[in-house]
């Protein structure tokens, strides 16, 4: 779901890596398909390497998608701290309040819109039917 999605420190929306070039990456971004080398400087993250804290440790980020997925609901970034950490709180009762900040909130609900608005997301109900089917 998430494998090769990237998110650069100082680069708006994600990139999806292409190649290997000599001192760096190729990537493109899912925003403007453009492509542009990632330089080991660069803070580079890998989605899938991506945690939030709770209060009895971590959740992976594609399961955070899942819940908000399972939730239907969508809320856009723009919307205020204080709708924000509501809707947070609905998705992720037990997210750490001291170490997980509005702003992380809201980049976790735009990378949600961003691959959700690409069909990047697998539906959660078709990755629990083809579970079923292979263990069947």
């Amino acid at each position: 779901m998430l494998k090769g999605i990237l998110a650069i420190s100082g680069q708006p929306g994600l990139f999806k890596m292409v190649t290997e070039a000599k001192n760096s990456i190729i990537v493109e971004s899912l925003l403007t398909g453009k492509r542009i080398p990632a330089y080991s400087t660069s803070k580079i993250s890998a989605l899938t390497d991506i945690s939030v804290f709770t209060q009895t440790g971590e959740i992976q980020l594609k399961e955070l998608f899942k819940k908000i997925q399972e939730n239907g609901k969508v809320i856009t970034p723009k919307a205020s701290a204080n709708e924000i950490k509501a809707f947070f709180a609905e998705i992720l009762p037990e997210y750490d309040e001291d170490r997980v900040y509005v702003s992380d909130m809201k980049k976790i609900f735009q990378w949600y819109q961003l691959l959700n608005d690409l069909n990047m997301l697998i539906d959660v109900e078709e990755v629990k039917t083809e579970t079923e089917e292979t263990e069947s």
